[in-house]
């Protein structure tokens, strides 16, 4: 599992179709070290297995699923995506429980600034609005955020500068695609209430 901490920011350096699946080679930053063939990684929030290491690259397999409900199916090379390790059993859970399975994807619908601080809106499908509540968790191409408003069809989220500097979500322009993945907490509550009361969706 992960924290949606970023540890830093990879370049797509090349990209070459499979079959129905893509591998991707991401050039990693310097200190992103101690990978080792099938560890996970998340990759805007996607959990990948290193297949093959080559220096600072560290190559990827994403399949059908993968490339169908995530943005990395939209990727390109020269692309910058975020990256995390799993977490350590000895680790810090710094974020919230992320999983690294996106649940879907989001669209940018705002930046609004305020100063350095940033005011970001994204569209979201509505099975996914439910699980979205204020001052809840979500995860944004893997970065772990705090929900400030949750419509039922959009909902904003406050950048501080530094979390501007160190992820994807300091380039993002409206309309663009990012990954989403709801708190699995909420997941499993409605899974049980669903079960015991029926389900009202």
């Amino acid at each position: 599992m992960f924290t949606g901490l970023v540890e830093g920011q990879g370049f797509v350096r090349r990209l070459e179709p499979q079959g129905d699946a893509l591998r991707l080679d991401i050039e990693t930053p310097d200190d992103f070290t101690g990978l080792a063939i099938g560890d996970s990684v998340a990759i805007n929030g996607c959990c990948l297995t290193v297949i093959e290491l080559a220096g600072p690259i560290a190559a990827f397999q994403a399949g059908t699923e993968t490339l169908s409900k995530t943005n990395l199916g939209r990727i390109q090379v020269g692309d910058r995506v975020n990256l995390e390790r799993s977490l350590r059993a000895d680790g810090r859970l710094g974020g919230h429980i992320v999983q690294g399975h996106v649940d879907g994807v989001g669209e940018v619908a705002e930046i609004n600034r305020d100063g350095e601080w940033v005011t970001m809106w994204f569209r979201l499908p509505p099975q996914l609005a439910k699980f979205l509540v204020p001052k809840g968790s979500v995860a944004v191409d893997g970065i772990s955020l705090t929900v400030v408003n949750a419509d039922p069809d959009k909902f904003s989220v406050a950048l501080i500068p530094h979390t501007l500097e160190v992820t994807t979500l300091g380039t993002r322009a409206v309309g663009d695609v990012v990954n989403l993945e709801t708190d699995i907490l909420g997941k499993y509550v409605e899974r049980l209430l669903s079960a015991r009361f029926g389900d009202s969706r």
